[in-house]
């Protein structure tokens, strides 16, 4: 009996139909969240790849962001604000000069520990997941 039961709950989810969305079009919805992220990074401040992933709704996309950002040059975005989870500017090599990262972020004020990696605790920004608290009445 309970065989049954199961054989047609698995008939019934079978015939819901299935909204696909087509992959070009998921992929421009995330790098545009990815991009909207990227805009809101305040001056003398930097964020991970792995933050905006998670704030975009992909938590494991960190690499995602990075080739979302690698498409952007050019586009006025802050990408320079974006590093590693420790600090380090992966990014540099897109910025035609491998000293160009770093410089941008020195001279927002922008300091780093005596491996080259930024101090995170002190600028790193955490962007908003956009989820809101719920009021107490």
């Amino acid at each position: 009996m309970k065989k049954k039961k199961l054989t047609k709950q698995v008939k019934k989810r079978r015939k819901t139909p299935s909204i696909v969305i087509p992959k070009e079009k998921r992929k421009k919805d995330f790098f545009d969240r990815v991009y909207a992220v990227v805009k809101k990074i305040p001056y003398g401040k930097v964020t991970t790849y792995g933050h905006i992933a998670e704030v975009c709704g992909i938590k494991s996309s960190a690499r995602t962001v990075g080739w979302a950002l690698n498409g952007a040059k050019d586009s006025g975005l802050p990408c320079h604000r974006v590093v590693n989870r420790f600090g380090a500017l992966t990014g540099k090599l897109h910025f035609g000069s491998s000293f160009l990262m770093e410089e941008l972020l020195r001279s927002e004020g922008v300091e780093f520990d005596k491996n080259g990696n930024v101090m995170m605790e002190k600028y790193l920004w955490m962007p908003k997941t956009g989820k809101r608290k719920s009021r107490k009445k």
